[in-house]
C-alpha cells in the first residue's frame, strides 16, 4: 500500500506532479527535495547558504512530523548545492550539524548541481519505526 502526502499543514506546497513524502507500506518515509520556502512569506527565499539551509531543514522537519515521523530517525540525506565550494559546504554543514546531532547521524551525499532560483535543496529518507 502506498501512502502519499501531497499537502501537509505548514509545509511547502507541492508545485508539480510529486508528493512531499511517500511511504510504500514499509518502514521508510521518502521525503522529496525541500527548498528554502518560507511559510511566513509563501516564497522561496534567497538569503545566505546558512539561511537557506535552515529553511530547508525546517521544511523537512515539518514534512517529517506531518507524516507522523521524527527527524531524529533520518537514515539518509542528499544535499544539493548550486555552488559547491569549501565555503558553501562549511556553511551548509554547520547548520546541518545542528539538526542531526548525536552518535548516529544519517548517511549523506553532497552534490554540486544547478538549481533554479535557490542554492540549497535536501531530500531524505526517514525510518518510521
Amino acid at each position: 500500500m502506498k501512502t502519499t502526502h501531497r499537502t501537509l499543514p505548514g509545509c511547502p506546497p507541492a508545485l508539480g506532479p510529486y508528493s512531499l513524502a511517500v511511504t510504500t507500506g514499509g518502514p521508510l518515509l521518502f521525503v522529496s527535495g525541500m527548498t528554502p520556502w518560507d511559510p511566513a512569506t509563501g516564497k522561496i527565499e534567497r538569503g545566505t547558504i546558512t539561511q537557506q539551509t535552515r529553511l530547508v531543514l525546517e521544511n523537512i522537519r515539518h514534512v517529517v512530523e506531518g507524516a507522523g515521523a521524527v527527524l531524529e530517525k533520518t537514515v539518509s540525506c542528499r544535499v544539493y548545492l548550486s555552488n559547491l565550494t569549501p565555503e558553501t559546504f562549511k556553511e551548509m554543514n554547520a547548520v546541518y550539524g545542528e539538526y542531526f546531532t548525536g552518535d548516529h547521524p544519517p548517511a549523506r551525499a553532497t552534490v554540486g548541481t544547478q538549481l533554479l532560483g535557490f542554492d540549497v535543496e535536501i531530500e531524505c529518507v526517514v525510518a518510521l519505526e
